[in-house]
């Protein structure tokens, strides 16, 4: 086998990023890891430029700062049935519907904000984390340590990080000559 055939084969077996439209699965896994966890729990706050009544009840003058907590918008069983459940199936056109993280139609999560203040680096942030994490699932195996159990709480430190780091053996999926 020729040199040329060889790094062919292995181009061909490495995950490219055309071969991420077809992976809807992760994207919903993605999707839903950041509705349950966004990076941030809150946005940059925001002044009212002039009074305006919500829901014909409440009140917020002009000048008042305003900020949105964005993992509660993620997880409120109003907007979410079985809100505190991973379901990446949420997030899939033909089993479910399909959410609009960028504010446009509605905002039932935001995890790089909306609307005109929307995180400029919103597709190449998605991009990097499907990317990054079908090459570590193709790549690697994933084994539980023995005996430690799977902890979701955060902690707040620049950003929302888990409490107790998960811990995993990770192994070579194949040796790499």
């Amino acid at each position: 086998m020729s040199s040329t055939t060889l790094d062919k084969e292995e181009d061909d077996d490495e995950v490219r990023e055309e071969d991420l439209p077809k992976m809807k699965y992760l994207r919903a896994v993605i999707l839903e890891g950041l509705r349950l966890h966004p990076p941030s729990h809150y946005v940059l706050p925001h002044t009212v430029v002039e009074d305006i009544v919500l829901n014909g009840e409440y009140l917020i003058p002009k000048n008042a700062m305003v900020n949105f907590m964005v993992a509660t918008m993620g997880r409120d069983p109003k907007a979410w049935k079985d809100s505190m459940e991973f379901k990446p199936e949420r997030h899939l056109g033909d089993e479910g519907e399909v959410i609009d993280i960028t504010g446009s139609k509605e905002i039932k999560m935001m995890p790089f904000s909306a609307g005109r203040r929307i995180c400029p680096g919103l597709g190449l942030g998605l991009f990097h984390l499907e990317f990054f994490g079908a090459n570590m699932i193709r790549n690697y195996k994933w084994v539980p340590l023995e005996g430690d159990e799977l902890d979701i709480s955060e902690k707040q430190e620049w950003t929302a990080v888990m409490k107790t780091p998960l811990r995993a053996h990770v192994f070579p999926r194949r040796t790499i000559n």
